[in-house]
């Protein structure tokens, strides 16, 4: 699955984002840069079943990143 962020501007001005095809703790990242992008405050978070899942996609090409570093 790809990546995926749905984001939703509510009619009172809060913001809603949801992610999807993103495992672990890497989509906290992604709702700390929407909460700098949009002068936001994360105020509630739920966490899908993705969330408690292992990441362990791109461990082959970080590992190589490093090599080349």
């Amino acid at each position: 699955m790809a990546k995926q962020l749905k984001i939703k501007l509510l009619p009172n001005g809060k913001i809603q984002m949801e992610t999807q095809g993103i495992k672990g703790k890497k989509c906290l990242k992604y709702a700390e840069l929407l909460e700098k992008l949009a002068d936001a405050k994360i105020t509630k978070q739920e966490f899908t079943s993705e969330y408690y899942e292992q990441e362990t996609e791109n461990i082959a090409s970080e590992q190589e990143q490093h090599l080349f570093e």
